[in-house]
């Protein structure tokens, strides 16, 4: 597995280029698509933080991948449908992409002891995209608002920036509204980004083509 090995080291360049800590800042392989004997390698290297955008996918592999290295941790970074909320809660340990009240309602209704290990981001749709999943700008302190109110602690926000404009503008508005809301993460930045998001604060990386290389 030279290409994780060879981008771990460009990577702990880039946070401290960027004057970061490296143990403040963590790298999720982003292994949707790839299979067991794909991932094992990167597993076998002492990686244990994946994220994963479909439900399918998480329960296809990661049961059994846990069950041999039990301080992995799952991170869902799909959109979700309100009838799989349950299922990603039991199976994933970080959740990216809470978008709408509907999907805080139903997390709610869990036992708490399910959820109070669990780490919830917001996803924020920083550029208004239409076709891409995320609260609109003007509805993020609102949807923050009612996280407290259901009693779900909200641990940071992520974004997805348009693919037709740089990504620095929309680093900085989350970094911001992270800042004036009191957050502590903020998950953005993946392959050909994620120096310009550690400039701009972020804790939590997505990367998957330098590490597990094209997805078919």
């Amino acid at each position: 597995m030279s290409n994780y090995n060879d981008f771990l080291k460009d990577f702990e360049k880039s946070i401290l280029r960027n004057k970061r800590a490296i143990e403040e800042v963590e790298l999720i392989a982003v292994s949707k698509k790839k299979s067991e004997d794909e991932i094992l390698p990167v597993i076998n290297l002492g990686h244990r933080t994946f994220g994963e955008n479909q439900l399918q996918e998480v329960i296809k592999k990661w049961p059994s991948l846990k069950s041999q290295f039990d301080d992995i941790k799952v991170h869902y970074i799909g959109s979700i449908q309100s009838k799989k909320v349950h299922q990603i809660i039991e199976q994933c340990d970080v959740i990216h992409t809470l978008d709408r009240e509907k999907i805080i309602g139903i997390i709610s209704e869990i036992d708490c002891s399910k959820i109070k290990d669990k780490t919830f981001f917001i996803q924020v749709n920083t550029g208004s995209e239409a076709q891409k999943s995320g609260v609109n700008l003007d509805q993020v302190e609102v949807l923050i608002q009612k996280c407290k109110n259901y009693n779900i602690k909200i641990d940071g926000l992520m974004c997805l920036p348009p693919e037709n404009e740089t990504p620095d503008k929309h680093f900085e508005i989350l970094q911001s509204l992270a800042k004036n809301n009191h957050l502590k993460y903020l998950s953005m930045g993946m392959t050909n980004d994620y120096d310009t998001a550690l400039k701009y604060g972020a804790t939590h990386i997505r990367v998957g083509t330098a590490i597990f290389g094209l997805r078919n």
